[in-house]
């Protein structure tokens, strides 16, 4: 009868132990090489904002966003081109937050940039190192958000189509 209970108490600490294991999702911005810019919005604060809610900041505590400057400066001419640099609403996605910052000339797509990302453990970044460049070469190639998900990164391609399509229609470009 010992055994018995020594074996269940075992396992119940065992089962709440792997349960409440807590692995980091927390993420922060910081820069990757591959040729394009991940670096965070300009300290000026223009286009820093997500148009809602708050991101969190780094080391896991949450700080009010700035409000977003909204869509970009309209150029001259017809239709809905524009220049300037827009930044999509941030994406919750489960590893984290992920969020697109374009820059527009005449209209057209001619740099992306990702403030947020996940990259909290060592896999995240990993798996983003090979995604988001990716992502962002599919997103210059076809000026749109119709584009493939990266496969094994399901999660972050999700988020950056979100944020992607909420920074073009900010922009007014569809």
């Amino acid at each position: 009868m010992k055994k018995i209970v020594l074996w269940l108490m075992s396992t119940t600490t065992v089962l709440v132990l792997l349960f409440g294991y807590h692995t980091s999702t927390s993420s922060k911005a910081a820069a990757v090489g591959g040729g394009f810019s991940l670096a965070a919005p300009s300290p000026s604060g223009a286009g820093a904002g997500t148009g809602s809610g708050s991101a969190p900041a780094p080391g896991g505590s949450s700080a009010a966003a700035a409000p977003s400057s909204g869509a970009a400066a309209p150029s001259s001419g017809s239709g809905s081109t524009t220049s300037g640099t827009v930044t999509g609403a941030v994406a919750s996605t489960r590893w984290g937050p992920v969020q697109v910052q374009l820059t527009l000339a005449n209209g057209r797509i001619t740099d992306v940039a990702i403030p947020q990302y996940p990259d909290g453990n060592g896999r995240d970044a990993e798996i983003n190192a090979q995604a988001l460049p990716i992502l962002v070469q599919e997103t210059l190639k076809a000026q749109s958000a119709q584009i493939d998900m990266v496969s094994g990164a399901t999660v972050t391609s999700d988020g950056y189509l979100q944020s992607l399509q909420s920074a073009l229609d900010k922009a007014g470009l569809h």
